[in-house]
């Protein structure tokens, strides 16, 4: 099994960070050896887009393969895809259903990213489903440490596949969370995006296997930890606040 590390932005995206190459040894320190980059579309074009292949590809090792993709959003920057594959860049505030289409039809995967950031989850149009690989089940950025409380009632009755996203721009979002593929020890891209679509996967949270179903009945310690923590953050900054 080969672990990768889903929904993650270098400093091609606006609001990132890191370097791809720094991105690759640092996650390859913690035992990945796939990064699937989710860059936002603000700001690319179909240029940028093919010049942050190369730069994935110069930045990949022989233990990790980073692997380019892009997180677009809706125009009222409300619903985000993640996209990965062979898919020219199809633009900023690309209506949802057009830009599954398109993927679909470029052969590519499309994954809904955080259904509850912003109620986006609400805004989901049960169409999706015929061009939509699978759904963030879990955000790290949106979530917390918890899974999502909203993406369920949107599996219901699909076959939709859960994905688990660290949702990665800075050190403060490392975190437990990643996704083993079914893949032999040398692999391609193609045969990444195979394993993916076939669903020959499975999550790992806190390094122990974690299924979905089996999460939405026995996840209230781990939301009762989330409360707590952002709580705890709140008041730690209202403390730092006070003092200044």
């Amino acid at each position: 099994m080969i672990k990768a590390a889903c929904h993650i932005h270098s400093d091609w995206s606006y609001d990132g960070k890191w370097s791809l190459p720094d991105l690759s040894r640092e996650f390859g320190r913690r035992g990945y050896r796939i990064i699937m980059m989710t860059e936002h579309d603000l700001g690319f074009t179909e240029a940028r887009s093919l010049q942050h292949q190369e730069a994935c590809a110069l930045a990949s090792t022989d233990n990790v393969l980073v692997v380019p993709g892009i997180e677009y959003s809706d125009a009222a920057n409300i619903v985000h895809v993640l996209v990965w594959g062979p898919v020219p860049f199809l633009g900023e505030g690309v209506p949802t259903m057009e830009l599954l289409k398109q993927v679909k039809a470029a052969n590519g995967i499309a994954v809904l990213a955080h259904p509850s950031r912003k109620q986006a989850w609400r805004r989901f149009d049960p169409a999706w489903r015929e061009a939509l690989l699978g759904i963030e089940i879990w955000n790290r950025k949106t979530d917390g440490w918890a899974p999502s409380c909203t993406a369920a009632s949107l599996f219901e009755g699909t076959s939709l596949l859960p994905f688990l996203g660290l949702d990665f721009h800075d050190r403060r979002q490392f975190f437990p969370l990643a996704t083993e593929l079914d893949l032999a020890p040398t692999f391609s891209q193609e045969e990444l995006l195979s394993c993916f679509k076939a669903g020959r996967y499975r999550h790992l949270a806190f390094g122990r296997p974690f299924r979905y179903g089996l999460s939405r009945h026995h996840a209230f310690g781990l939301r009762v930890a989330e409360r707590c923590r952002r709580t705890l953050g709140a008041m730690y900054r209202s403390a730092r606040a006070l003092r200044h």
